[in-house]
């Protein structure tokens, strides 16, 4: 009795989450021919209508063989980038000098630029070409980028399309024997739809947590006051826990497709207190379509 009722509570999981889910075809091989066409006249193929059933040993329903499948392509990326010297206010006094010499206090040299690292999240979009893509913010002033691969393997990366309007980014890296991801249809996620995010918080590692859509763009108005996305309306906002370090990552469906770019945060705190947003899949290969064709 208790297998019949864990394989029956395995398939009321699976069957009702997320449902209507489409695939506009970008997948391994995927940037080269999409990227030449227009972002509107591409075909949508319709994805079954049920998803798998998934279980472990004792028949509970688990997300374990979709993340075997999806998170070898999903990449950390460290990006450097040279700050400007700054003078503390206190170091242009000429009596706090005089009072740092008296003591033997050495003055600091704030002549010189400082260098500061960005960490971060990716994935790959197509493993033969070695695209990758990002958040525009991530990279956005960056003299050297790596990108590492969860199996260990570190590649340098250079920009290859940039959009700061959507906070889109698309690396190059070498060739790599790696998997890729594909871009879902955004456009037909709805609130309660389950979604993953997956990425590298704090810097401590790839992680994958779960939630679900909260809300979706055309449902609110426009976001107002809140660094980063301001005047902005057609985030995803999911409560699946996005941290520092996730920025770039995916946000997947329960088909393994990415239906979003995990890209911000509100919390007072700067982390997770469960208001997410990610760029939606379809604005994402709008935006690189557009910037590669420029």
């Amino acid at each position: 009795m208790q297998q019949v009722r864990a394989r029956l509570l395995g398939s009321l999981f699976a069957a009702g989450l997320t449902t209507g889910c489409a695939s506009l075809g970008l997948g391994e091989a995927g940037f080269p021919s999409p990227l030449q066409g227009s972002a509107e006249g591409v075909p949508i193929r319709p994805v079954p209508p049920q998803f798998p059933t998934w279980t472990n040993e004792k028949g509970l329903p688990t997300l374990a063989p979709l993340m075997r499948r999806i998170t070898p392509a999903v990449v950390n990326i460290s990006a450097v980038s040279r700050v400007p010297p700054e003078q503390h206010p206190y170091l242009s006094d000429p009596m706090f000098r005089r009072f740092l010499e008296l003591f033997e206090v050495p003055i600091p040299d704030t002549s010189q630029p400082s260098r500061r690292q960005s960490v971060g999240s990716g994935f790959i979009v197509d493993a033969r070409q070695g695209y990758v893509m990002t958040n525009y913010h991530l990279i956005e002033d960056a003299e050297a980028i790596v990108v590492t691969l969860k199996d260990g393997r570190s590649f340098p990366a250079r920009p290859l399309a940039r959009d700061s309007a959507t906070d889109v980014a698309l690396l190059r890296i070498a060739p790599v024997d790696a998997p890729a991801l594909q871009l879902g249809n955004s456009d037909a996620l709805q609130v309660g739809d389950f979604v993953i995010a997956i990425g590298n918080p704090f810097g401590i590692g790839q992680t994958v947590t779960s939630g679900i859509v909260s809300a979706i763009g055309h449902d609110r108005p426009r976001v107002e006051g809140v660094e980063g996305l301001e005047g902005f309306k057609d985030f995803i906002q999911t409560d699946a826990s996005i941290n520092p370090g996730n920025s770039g990552g995916p946000l997947i469906n329960l088909a393994g497709e990415v239906v979003g770019i995990n890209t911000a945060i509100v919390g007072p705190t700067g982390a997770s207190v469960g208001i997410g947003f990610a760029v939606p899949s379809n604005l994402a290969r709008a935006a690189m379509r557009r910037v590669v064709r420029e």
